[in-house]
Parts: C-alpha cells; sequence; structure tokens
C-alpha cells in the first residue's frame, strides 16, 4: 500500500504579514485569502519486510524530492541529520513520531520560491501522508498548528500561519491572529463569484525565487525597533483585509481589485526589496493589457504576482506577460484543504 496526499498551496489577496505572531501581539492581524488547486504532494510506501510483518522490522528511512531531485536515506529515524537538505521532511517524520521502515517522495506542482505558500504546503501533506500510515488522526487544525510548529520551531524559519490554515482547510478564508492564536472563518461566496475570480485573476510567476527570510528579518527588525512607516504598514495591511473581507461578501470584485493595488502600496512600505525593477516592468504590462488591480504574493521580492483584470482583457493581460517572460498558473478555487488517501502500487511504479 501506499500513502498519499495532496495539500494546495495558497494565494494571499490582503493582510500578508499581519498573522506572523510578532506582529499579532498587541495589535491582532488579519489575512483574506483563497486555497488553489496548485498542490504539494506526500507519497509514503512501507519497505515490503514491514508490509509482510517481517520479525526483522526494517526501520530505515528513504526521502526522494522530486523538486530539488534530492535523495537522503538513514538506518534510523533518529539519525536524519537537519544540514539544510530536504530538512522539511526530515522534520515533519521526527515531529510526527511514526516507526521508520519507508520510503517517502514529495512534489509540489508550484514554482520554487513562488510565494505561495509552497513549503506549509508540503508540510501540510507531509503530516497527512505520515498520519495515515502512523494511524495519527488529526483534525484540521491541529494539521495547521502541527505544520506551523515543524516550520517555526522545530527550523526557525520566519513566517505566519495563514499558509498552514488555508493549506489544511481550504476555501475562500478570512482569518484573525492574536500572538499564536487563530480564528478562522471560510468566506461562503456564491458559485457565481468563485467563477468570475477564477476567469479574471491573472496568476503569474516572475521567473525569480524571492528570499522572503531576508526581507522577514528586516522587516521584523524595523517593527521591534518602532519604525514609524513599518507600524503604519503593518497596521494597513490588517485594515485592507477587513475591507477585502467585506468587499468579497458584497460581490463588489472592482472593489477587490482596487483593494489588492493598495495591499500592494503598503507591501512596498515595508522594504525597499519587496519590488524591483522587473515586478515594476510586470506591472506595467499587466495594468496596460487591462489589469485593474494586482499585487505580489508573499513577501514579494520575486515569486508570484496576482492580478484582477478587467473581463474581456484578462485573455490579453496574460499573454502579454507570458510574452514578457513569466509563467502563467492556471488554478481554480480549493475547497478540500488537505486530501490523504491509500493506493495500490501501480506497473508504473509509485
Amino acid at each position: 500500500m501506499i500513502f498519499r496526499s495532496r495539500a494546495p498551496v495558497r494565494i494571499d489577496f490582503a493582510g500578508g504579514w499581519t498573522d506572523v505572531a510578532q506582529f499579532a501581539v498587541g495589535r491582532p492581524g488579519a489575512v483574506t485569502n483563497a486555497a488553489i488547486t496548485v498542490y504539494s504532494y506526500a507519497s509514503l510506501m512501507p519497505h515490503a519486510s514491514n508490509e509482510r510483518a517481517s520479525s526483522a522490522r526494517d526501520g530505515s528511512v528513504k526521502i526522494y524530492s522530486s523538486d530539488y531531485d534530492t535523495y537522503v536515506e538513514a538506518e534510523e529515524i533518529g539519525k536524519l541529520e537537519y544540514d539544510g537538505n530536504i530538512d522539511l521532511v526530515k522534520a515533519a517524520i521526527k515531529q510526527m513520531g511514526v516507526p521508520g521502515g519507508f520510503e517517502i517522495a514529495t512534489q509540489s506542482r508550484a514554482p520554487a520560491g513562488s510565494g505561495l505558500g509552497t513549503s506549509a504546503a508540503m508540510g501540510v501533506a507531509l503530516i497527512g501522508a505520515l498520519g495515515k500510515y502512523g494511524g495519527k488522526y488529526m483534525v484540521d487544525y491541529e494539521v495547521a498548528e502541527m505544520a506551523s510548529h515543524i516550520e517555526r520551531a522545530e527550523l526557525g524559519i520566519r513566517g505566519g500561519k495563514q499558509d498552514h490554515y488555508t493549506s489544511a482547510l481550504g476555501g475562500v478564508n478570512f482569518l484573525e491572529f492574536e500572538g499564536e492564536r487563530v480564528r478562522y472563518s471560510r468566506l461562503s461566496l456564491p458559485q457565481e463569484l468563485i467563477f468570475e475570480l477564477e476567469k479574471n485573476l491573472v496568476l503569474c510567476y516572475t521567473g525569480k525565487s524571492r528570499l522572503s527570510g531576508d526581507i522577514h528579518a528586516s522587516v521584523a527588525s524595523n517593527f521591534d525597533n518602532g519604525e514609524p512607516e513599518t507600524v503604519a504598514a503593518i497596521d494597513e495591511l490588517k485594515t485592507i483585509a477587513y475591507e477585502m473581507r467585506t468587499a468579497l461578501i458584497a460581490g463588489d470584485l472592482y472593489e477587490f481589485a482596487v483593494l489588492l493595488t493598495e495591499n500592494w502600496r503598503n507591501q512596498k512600505r515595508l522594504h525597499p526589496s519587496v519590488t524591483n525593477d522587473e515586478i515594476e516592468r510586470f506591472f506595467e504590462i499587466a495594468q496596460r493589457e487591462g489589469a485593474i488591480g494586482g499585487k505580489a504574493l508573499g513577501a514579494g521580492g520575486g515569486g508570484c504576482l496576482l492580478f484582477y483584470c478587467k473581463p474581456e482583457r484578462q485573455p490579453l493581460a496574460a499573454k502579454a506577460l507570458a510574452d514578457a517572460g513569466a509563467r502563467i498558473l492556471s488554478f481554480q478555487m480549493d475547497f478540500q484543504g488537505l486530501s490523504c488517501w491509500v493506493s495500490a502500487p501501480g506497473r508504473a511504479g509509485w
């Protein structure tokens, strides 16, 4: 048997950064975002001797990341070491406490450094596959908290919790953050509105991976030092998330587009490296071809950009961005979140 899972990445419409606990202490944060049908996958296959209940159980672990074409093997879980080489998978295996004796393979359909919360989606997928294998059943918010803990506490990666919650739960969401506490609400939007969003949005990859850790460190330092521009931008991003929620519930997609741009304006207030000449060039092209609003996803500095276009102009904007060197990513909204299943190995392998 093969234990499989998939978890969606997210597009953040407004409020990103305010989900980071450091920024949400004493001034609660808020984010409006959506899970999309771009997935991270994990597949776990027990060693044959273990499936046959062999008395000489094989406790070794083999890990393969197709994204980095990287292979790691250890005689037992305790010998997996963090060395910058697919540490997220190692940490998930250790934290889940499942017995060794398996191979695990991972794959992400999102570009590296996309700003779509790919590592969080992978963490959620890993917890799903490992939990399915080990008989450890967790509800969605427990998966989200575990995935966040693995990244932030175990591996020391800066970031917030919006990615993990939306990946585990799916849907179009409004989340509020107060320190480590999270309040989650799925927005019940008409199907027609979802179709309009899917039709008129353009998601594109700039071709350049962004270094979110460097940006996070700079913004965190400025925030802790009370730098007025940074503090004001963080506060405004939270306000825009509330306004974005209202616009979506009201079905006002023009206001939705305007708020994307307002969010982008405040993202750029946080640090000069959030944007660059290449990103600004893509914005100019999109606006010229009919984009009403847009923003960078995640921390910015590269990765993916999101534009909302006039309906009749969306194909033209997408083509112009592609012609300029961007990679267009097709997607729909995902309402399932983490999915886990068991399958038998096929003739083509696993």
